[in-house]
């Protein structure tokens, strides 16, 4: 059975129809990296192939095997074989609500294609969604919890759908402050978020690049910031595409939960660790979740949910 073209949730776990695969450059490491994704059984998960290595080792995409959150988020297997900047790929997965894939890659990197999830969902659509004979699980967020870290917070509460708010406040006049909360429903994820470009900021490039951090970035693939100034000679795909993207980052990273989640993220000027952070303590508590079969009942409640009424939810604080 295939999935409808507005990437509407099913009940049924999901993988793609084909394999499909495509080529860039990765972020940071700055190397050509070709990827390849490719259908995978019910029950999978999502597992990152090195290819390039002898016995093309795996790494599961996991919120306990992220191992790196400097700039992005890098996973690791025991052997110490290391996937990087995997959050715009598990961005578009959630967004297409695909549960199990293999993805294989001839480098250490996911390629960053022109910075956004957009082109992941292009290929996702491509290849075709098809239902598998199982049943989808979703994790409810059953209590509020909260991480905090110099003024810095992330934070998941009960919700009967998935929704993501996000604040930032960046001194670079073009960015400024700026603020959003999307329910993630029927499509909205392609629509407002996926086309949101990773950025950066002139000041910060040479700091990167001697950290080893961003010798793949240019002007194809991020939006670069020069105090109030916006280099990229098309300009932005949203007036506010830097808190967008923000939510994309969060939607990739929480998708390492495993599962789909069933409840509100909200973020204030959070990023990868403080998104990884906050898992860390959702799943140290039993009592504040649950794994359970998503019903149909359970689609008609996640469709018609209003994000803005959880966010005025008190949230108890966790421990970092």
């Amino acid at each position: 059975m295939y999935i409808a073209e507005d990437l509407k949730l099913s009940q049924n776990q999901t993988t793609l129809t084909r394999s499909i695969e495509c080529a860039g450059v990765g972020l940071h490491s700055g190397r050509s990296v070709s990827l390849r994704l490719c259908p995978a059984p019910a029950g999978s998960g999502v597992i990152f192939k090195r290819i390039d290595l002898e016995g093309t080792p795996e790494v599961l995409a996991c919120w306990n095997n992220v191992v790196d959150t400097r700039m992005c988020t890098t996973l690791g297997n025991r052997e110490g074989v290391t996937v990087a900047t995997v959050e715009h790929l598990m961005a578009a997965l959630s967004g297409a609500h695909v549960d199990n894939l293999v993805v294989e890659l001839d480098g250490p990197e996911v390629p960053v294609m022109d910075g956004s999830a957009q082109p992941f969902i292009f290929l996702i659509e491509c290849a075709g969604i098809k239902e598998l004979n199982a049943p989808r699980e979703v994790i409810e967020i059953l209590k509020p919890v909260r991480v905090e870290l110099d003024g810095k917070v992330a934070e998941l509460l009960p919700s009967n759908g998935f929704s993501v708010g996000f604040e930032i406040d960046f001194a670079d006049a073009a960015v400024a402050r700026q603020k959003i909360s999307i329910p993630l429903v029927n499509g909205s994820f392609k629509k407002e978020i996926a086309r949101a470009r990773t950025f950066g900021f002139v000041h910060e490039v040479e700091a990167l690049r001697a950290a080893g951090l961003g010798l793949g970035g240019s002007l194809e693939n991020a939006v670069i910031v020069d105090g109030d100034k916006i280099l990229n000679e098309g300009g932005l795909r949203f007036s506010d595409e830097f808190v967008r993207h923000k939510v994309l980052d969060a939607v990739g990273d929480l998708y390492l939960s495993g599962a789909p989640i069933r409840g509100h993220y909200r973020g204030v000027k959070a990023g990868h660790h403080l998104t990884n952070e906050v898992l860390k303590a959702l799943f140290a508590d039993t009592s504040a979740w649950r794994r359970v079969v998503l019903t149909e009942t359970d689609l008609e409640m996640s469709e018609n949910h209003d994000p803005l009424a959880v966010e005025a939810a008190r949230p108890i604080a966790v421990a970092n």
